[in-house]
């Protein structure tokens, strides 16, 4: 069953990161990782291969110590935007991998798009 499970999680990533890749014109990919306790958040060049920035539930100047709770991921969405800023971008991608866009994911993005991200 686990096995099953993750399988069918890995192909929703795969899925979603493909679609990105067809559409790309050269934006960042802001790929977002959810686990139970954390949420965690990169904005990725990839044609170079590089991490432009990235925030996380476990940085304590972030969330606080908050963890994974909508509270934090809103925190977190914050602080990315304001990292995106500072490195000069203003659009991206959503890579939600394989989670659906509803809950910590949501809350994520929307408070990306208040503080400035476009995306």
């Amino acid at each position: 069953m686990a096995s099953k499970k993750t399988e069918k999680f890995l192909r929703r990533r795969m899925r979603v990161r493909n679609r990105l890749r067809k559409v790309s014109s050269g934006r960042a990919r802001l790929s977002v990782h959810r686990s139970n306790r954390n949420i965690n958040v990169q904005l990725i060049d990839d044609e170079r291969g590089v991490t432009l920035a990235s925030a996380s539930s476990l940085e304590k100047s972030v969330a606080g110590g908050k963890g994974g709770n909508r509270d934090a991921a809103k925190l977190v969405g914050e602080e990315i935007a304001k990292r995106a800023k500072a490195a000069g971008i203003e659009q991206c991608y959503l890579d939600r991998g394989g989670c659906l866009f509803h809950g910590r994911i949501k809350a994520l993005a929307d408070a990306a798009r208040a503080a400035g991200l476009n995306f």
